[in-house]
């Protein structure tokens, strides 16, 4: 048993001592491209725990809303949008605070509600696109670097070096060529994953916003009493009940 527990702890300690090594082995430019995964781990953390709170069945809840809105219940149409997190429930309740305005007027309404909150779904992203390309560029620049090294050693050593001479400038040079591949294709994976989750949000907002729109119009009362006379005829029974 403990030996099991021994074997363990070594292999754990040997993996540590791997990664720190690769590390240093890589340069000085293996640290940036560190740096990166981690900013790129927790920017994709925070991007998704947001969309997941923000993300809600948008079909479920306007149907509540329509019920509501056809009774006129706007107070509590106004609850149940304000209680609900996300920008499609933000987009919907700056429509019905002004549900009595006239159709075109609730319709820029909810499109500058929608542009408000474009800037808050597209936060970020634009770090995780950044770190996608600059690592394979940082890897390359040690890369190059790498090559430097191992150039200038066979420079010193009179145009004669050993093979164990050369290896520490070529291994410099494949460790941060791999590391900045390692970093930048799962960053890359998570942008393109959280762009499409953006989009149907966007989709989602717009669609919500043209069926509350319509629902508010829909249900205002006709005012005024329609008359199938016409105005002439209208006037002559007016005269009419004048002389009487």
């Amino acid at each position: 048993m403990h030996s099991l527990v021994g074997l363990r702890l070594s292999r754990k300690s040997v993996t540590k001592t791997g990664v720190i090594d690769y590390i240093q082995k890589g340069g000085l430019l293996m640290w940036p491209i560190l740096g990166c995964s981690i900013i790129a781990i927790a920017v994709f953390a925070e991007r998704l725990f947001y969309l997941h709170r923000a993300t809600i069945h948008v079909g479920e809840f306007l149907k509540g809303l329509s019920n509501l809105i056809r009774r006129r219940n706007f107070a509590e149409a106004l609850h149940e949008s304000a209680g609900t997190p996300g920008p499609v429930a933000r987009v919907i309740h700056a429509a019905i605070i002004r549900h009595d305005a006239p159709r075109a007027e609730l319709r820029d309404i909810v499109q500058e509600a929608a542009q408000l909150e474009v800037p808050k779904l597209e936060r970020f992203l634009a770090v995780l696109a950044t770190i996608a390309f600059l690592t394979p560029l940082l890897g390359l620049l040690g890369t190059v670097a790498g090559m430097i090294d191992a150039f200038g050693t066979i420079a010193s050593s009179g145009g004669y070096a050993t093979v164990t001479e050369l290896s520490s400038g070529v291994y410099k040079s494949l460790l941060t060529t791999a590391a900045g591949l390692v970093v930048a294709t799962p960053t890359f994976v998570a942008y393109s994953y959280l762009s499409s989750r953006v989009n149907t949000m966007l989709h989602d907002m717009e669609r919500a916003g043209i069926e509350i729109v319509h629902m508010l119009t829909e249900s205002r009362p006709i005012s005024g009493i329609i008359s199938f006379q016409q105005p002439e005829e209208i006037a002559r029974e007016i005269e009419a009940r004048q002389d009487l």
